[in-house]
């Protein structure tokens, strides 16, 4: 004969839990994944601002470089010295950038007085093409930075 009883409360019971433990671990999961992802898009990001300053540093030793060749080589008050030729050269302690300055002269006058203007331009990039900056390639690297830097002076 069979009991008519109801169903054995535990029994239920140890199912619901099953349930509740399996939703548990997959909600943990995700959000373990959401935070690991999270985290490696800043670290990444934390390090691009760092190369980023990095060639701005860059560029601006090449410029400073390229002010010195027109203003101060060979000394005032000699004749303005033409612009120098499109150079490129990697700074000391920021060995991983190139750095390409290029100088474009022209003359005015104020008055009597004639001017001679440099247009001086310093690209700092971590991957050059062809040995120069900026990379002319259509699809730099991800981790590509560039940064450029221009002065106009007068001697």
């Amino acid at each position: 004969m069979r009991s008519t009883s109801a169903p054995n409360p535990e029994r239920r019971a140890a199912g619901f839990t099953l349930v509740s433990v399996v939703f548990i671990v997959v909600v943990l999961a995700a959000l373990g994944a959401a935070i690991t992802k999270v985290s490696t898009r800043e670290h990444l990001g934390s390090a691009a601002e760092v190369e980023s300053a990095r060639a701005l540093q860059a560029a601006r030793a090449g410029i400073e470089w390229a002010a010195f060749q027109v203003l101060r080589n060979p000394a005032p008050p000699a004749a303005a010295p033409a612009c120098f030729s499109t150079s490129s050269f990697t700074a000391t302690g920021l060995s991983s950038y190139t750095i390409t300055v290029s100088c474009n002269r022209t003359t005015g006058t104020d008055g009597s007085t004639a001017l001679v203007f440099y247009q001086l331009t310093a690209n700092a990039c971590n991957t050059p093409s062809s040995g120069a900056c900026p990379n002319s390639s259509t699809a730099p690297a991800n981790t590509y930075i560039e940064r450029q830097v221009s002065w106009t002076v007068m001697r």
